[in-house]
């Protein structure tokens, strides 16, 4: 078991890892790269200091769609997976070349979860974190058209709407050179490691291996996106993150109490953002530099500091996810949103 999966990431990791510079390349002949300043002027929320270009997805899809190809047998939920990854690849990539509509990428991401759905992947059942479960799989519409087909409301519904949330949440923490990668990586061999407690469960190694393949496509792209980058992980590469890890989190047992516990400190940072947008009678589709990221930079971190401070992080939570039972994780995600928000905002009133 250790062994293939040990191939599994190592193949991911050199695909992904090789293909990345041919891509550089590719942006760069066509002059696919980001302008800061130009960013700068229009949002205000840009990090880079030089043109890079974006287009960090390709190569993260190239390696997770040869890798599953080898590893995984494939059924419906694998070319339901496929296919939506496909979908997300091909709108980031457009607005990794030409920016595009927040509002269009938005209602993308929902047809994104809609493929991924429609393969049979939903949320049939919750943890609860103080005991039992939370049962969703009532009602269900039935309906026949070219065969017999059931649709659970609820569980159907959870689920695009979790799969669009991290669509968007995971690529906002996305602003400094190896943060996104990084966190990336971790959140998902944590997401694999805990499946292998239930190894016995055959549905499981599936999951498993998903799960070792995103942390390789993503660590293979890490050394070509840390601090001094080449590429961007750009839209594509931030939308497939939050698909991939939204998808792990559903196959590997309905665990997204487990995922919004491993991805605290970019969920958190989500919601204090939107929050902030709201409040001030903003759009909270229009990007802006308020993300902790925008903020640790305003107070004199380095770029390296922030992407390890986030990766620290993730694998801190990571390891508790191993030790601690759902009421615990409860309590601890608590603690952090109440010190993150304390924090936030005293950053708020020294700048």
């Amino acid at each position: 078991m250790f062994s293939q999966l040990l191939l599994v990431l190592v193949s991911s990791v050199l695909i992904s890892y090789f293909v990345t510079p041919l891509i550089i390349k590719i942006f760069r002949s066509h002059n696919w790269v980001e302008d800061p300043l130009l960013k700068q002027r229009k949002s205000g929320n840009a990090t880079a200091t030089t043109p890079v270009p974006r287009g960090g997805g390709l190569p993260i899809f190239i390696s997770v769609f040869i890798t599953s190809l080898i590893f995984l047998p494939f059924d419906k939920h694998l070319l339901g997976i496929l296919l939506a990854s496909f979908f997300a690849l091909i709108i980031g990539l457009m607005d990794d070349v030409k920016d595009i509509s927040p509002k269009f990428r938005l209602f993308t991401n929902l047809l994104t979860a809609l493929i991924v759905v429609s393969s049979g992947i939903g949320i049939a059942y919750l943890s609860n974190p103080f005991g039992g479960i939370i049962d969703l799989s009532q009602p269900q519409l039935h309906f026949s058209f070219l065969g017999s087909h059931s649709i659970w409301i609820l569980a159907d519904l959870l689920a695009v709407f979790w799969i669009v949330w991290c669509m968007n949440f995971i690529g906002w923490a996305s602003g400094v050179e190896g943060q996104l990668p990084g966190f990336v990586s971790i959140s998902a061999i944590f997401i694999g490691i805990l499946g292998m407690k239930y190894s016995g469960d055959l549905t499981q190694w599936p999951v498993i291996i998903l799960a070792f393949t995103v942390a390789g496509a993503y660590s293979g792209f890490l050394p070509h996106n840390f601090y001094p980058q080449k590429i961007m992980p750009g839209y594509s590469g931030k939308s497939l993150a939050g698909l991939l890890l939204a998808i792990l989190s559903i196959l590997s047992g309905a665990k997204l109490a487990t995922l919004i516990f491993l991805l605290g400190l970019p969920m958190l940072d989500a919601i204090f953002v939107l929050i902030y947008r709201l409040y001030h009678h903003k759009s909270p589709f229009v990007s802006d530099n308020n993300h902790l990221h925008h903020q640790l930079l305003k107070i004199g971190w380095g770029r390296r500091r922030i992407s390890v401070f986030y990766w620290s992080l993730s694998l801190i939570l990571g390891f508790l996810s191993l030790m601690l039972n759902s009421q615990q994780k409860f309590y601890v995600f608590i603690g952090l949103a109440i010190i993150f928000f304390g924090i936030t905002l005293k950053f708020f009133r020294r700048i």
